[in-house]
């Protein structure tokens, strides 16, 4: 009997993506992990176990703080659910007709800020909607709204509302592309033997076209999930680390930041912060996990 073979050629093309990917996610993420499992008594580390979590997660001042945080990630996840993916399956619906004229242009338009930097649209959007300075009560008084008009990044009521809008607009785009690549894999045959059956338009694409992306659906979903519960980047660039007005757009992650570097007067503790760090990645494992071997599942009984 022949011995396999080893192939070598394979471990040296993999060895430098695991090792830069071991350096940068998978030891920083056990070493957070670790972390999480000690505290600093009179500038020692000491063993505590699971004590920081059980401290987050029952100790009325860390509480109070995680579980609004975490609200607040659930709500700006669910409107991305909501209103985002459902804008992207339409538009790429839309542009994929094969009668549209400039849909290249269109593509490329409401995918450009999809490349720009989490900063920019952080103050751009601020400025956007300042009542002082920005151009939103003006565009409204220009056709006859400016009674709807209201400091939406200044009320309680509505400042997550608003980013989770502002985050939408920017990174529409992304489920908008996924969709579009996934109707053109649709074969041509398929539309035209429900053409002949008489199923045209809008009938098709819920019959026919609908079904055949669900898969990619479910991808879009999942990564939905996993970048709004590692959000941080616009929430931080408009509302600051404070996250306000009076924490109502505070997220876990601009409460772990707050808590492992410390703020104005709050001392960073790393510690903590890794417990925060810990609970995030809980979280979005479970999420995950429910999308593998739940949700995928079942859409593959579908397939079949």
């Amino acid at each position: 009997m022949n011995k396999a073979r080893i192939r070598w050629h394979i471990l040296v093309f993999l060895a430098p993506a695991v090792i830069v990917y071991t350096a940068v996610m998978i030891f920083p993420l056990f070493n957070t992990l670790r972390l999480a499992l000690y505290t600093r008594i009179e500038q020692e580390r000491v063993f505590v176990g699971l004590d920081n979590f059980r401290t987050l997660f029952l100790d009325p001042i860390w509480a109070d703080q995680f579980w609004n945080a975490l609200g607040n990630n659930f709500w700006f996840f669910l409107v991305h659910m909501l209103v985002q993916n459902p804008i992207g399956i339409a538009l790429a619906a839309l542009l994929s007709h094969p009668r549209l004229r400039f849909a290249a242009l269109y593509r490329s338009a409401i995918f450009i800020p999809t490349i720009l930097s989490f900063v920019i649209v952080g103050f751009a959007w601020k400025l956007i909607l300042s009542p002082i300075w920005g151009i939103a009560p003006g565009m409204l008084d220009w056709v006859g709204l400016k009674s709807l008009y209201a400091p939406w990044l200044g009320k309680e009521e509505y400042a997550l509302t608003t980013l989770a809008l502002v985050s939408v607009w920017q990174f529409v785009g992304i489920p908008m592309m996924l969709i579009y690549a996934a109707l053109l894999t649709i074969p041509e045959e398929i539309l035209e033997a429900g053409e002949v059956d008489g199923i045209t338009g809008m009938a098709a694409f819920l019959k026919i076209k609908l079904p055949l992306i669900l898969p990619s659906i479910g991808i879009i979903s999942i990564l939905t999930f996993v970048g709004n519960f590692n959000a941080f980047d616009l929430i931080y660039a408009a509302q600051g680390a404070l996250a306000g007005p009076d924490f109502s757009t505070d997220i876990l992650g601009t409460f772990m930041y707050r808590t492992f570097f410390g703020f104005q007067l709050q001392l960073g503790d790393p510690h903590m912060g890794s417990a925060i760090a810990g609970g995030m990645f809980a979280i979005i494992l479970i999420g995950v996990c429910i999308y593998l071997f739940g949700i995928q599942t079942r859409m593959r009984r579908y397939q079949l």
